[in-house]
């Protein structure tokens, strides 16, 4: 992994509008979220999330995974900017002149997220973050359907920034999806067909 910023993670499908993809889209998103746990699992490595559009969605789908205590140290939701700031440490210039919706803030989030769930003086091995705007209005002067996700592991920082459509349950359930999507990228895991 390394420090960049990518358009879209390999595996991520867009949310579509037909019932059929409807209905395929939990199941797609908790093989995603399974395949990532399993994975952790095997290496014995851990995981913590910073979520700010999401919720705790992203959360949620991970803790839906049996055996997921092993590996998931859990997350913050930092839904409010002074929040990311105080309990995350994103650096308080930077979210005064950018905003929240921006790609540095999801990088120092997902690194930051490492250390704030730190067990026994170790951090997670992987953080997990979500910035983006769900609307129905712009924030940051970002539109709706802004978002970076973004990876953050001892070797680096991948952010990833999506422009996804829809209304704001459709983006923050894309957003779940992008995010485990580039995670499951960064632990090496190819993209099921």
């Amino acid at each position: 992994m390394s420090d960049s910023l990518e358009s879209a993670p390999s595996g991520s499908a867009p949310i579509g509008s037909t019932s059929t993809e409807s209905e395929a889209f939990p199941l797609i998103v908790a093989d995603a979220a399974a395949r990532v746990i399993a994975e952790l699992t095997q290496r014995g490595e851990t995981l913590g999330v910073a979520e700010s559009l999401t919720g705790g969605l992203l959360a949620a789908e991970l803790v839906n995974v049996p055996g997921a205590s092993a590996v998931f140290r859990g997350g913050v939701v930092a839904y409010d900017t002074a929040i990311k700031g105080s309990v995350l440490g994103v650096d308080a210039t930077l979210l005064a002149e950018r905003g929240a919706v921006d790609a540095e803030v999801a990088r120092q989030m997902a690194d930051r997220v490492r250390a704030v769930l730190a067990v026994d003086g170790r951090s997670a091995e992987y953080g997990l973050a979500t910035t983006g705007v769900a609307g129905p209005d712009p924030q940051d002067g970002q539109p709706p359907g802004t978002v970076f996700i973004a990876v953050a592991s001892a070797a680096g920082v991948t952010v990833s920034r999506l422009r996804l459509d829809g209304d704001r349950a459709a983006i923050r359930a894309a957003t779940v999806q992008a995010a485990l999507a580039l995670l499951a990228d960064g632990l090496g895991l190819t993209p099921r067909p």
